[in-house]
């Protein structure tokens, strides 16, 4: 049985919210990187492997891996968050446990705990192949603080 969070969708807003911040990140454009699913209190960042994002054996370099994880899970957190609030990464912790490879990656954050200043996101990343299998690669642990959002 499929986890359900994993097919949930945020509301038409929250997800317009999330992407409108998504586009304006740089170095997610610059990596290819996509959203893919945006939950509450989870999204799904895939990003495909190319050679300009790999490491010297070919691999998906770790900072790459960990960037997608990082987002991942500040797009989580800001799916639970009211529209004036804006998130930023206070810290993460990151577990490379096998060689980054496939056809692509996919970034899953997680919100484990959502506070009124801090929240705690659960990352994982895996490696998918172009038949569907996928193999873990990564996982972590991240905590948010909720700011608010700048004025124009």
């Amino acid at each position: 049985m499929e986890d359900r969070t994993q097919q949930e969708q945020a509301s038409p807003a929250v997800r317009k919210r999330v992407r409108d911040s998504f586009d304006l990140q740089g170095l997610m454009s610059h990596l290819g990187a996509r959203i893919t699913h945006i939950g509450p209190g989870r999204v799904h960042i895939a990003l495909p492997a190319r050679p300009e994002v790999t490491q010297q054996r070919g691999y998906v370099h770790a900072g790459a891996t960990s960037a997608i994880a990082d987002s991942a899970g500040g797009y989580a957190a800001l799916t639970l968050f009211d529209e004036e609030s804006d998130v930023l990464t206070v810290e993460y912790k990151i577990n490379l446990l096998a060689p980054a490879a496939g056809d692509h990656l996919e970034a899953i954050g997680t919100v484990l705990k959502s506070g009124r200043t801090l929240t705690v996101c659960g990352l994982e990343v895996h490696g998918v192949q172009a038949d569907g299998t996928r193999k873990l690669v990564a996982n972590g642990q991240q905590t948010l603080i909720r700011v608010d959002r700048p004025t124009a």
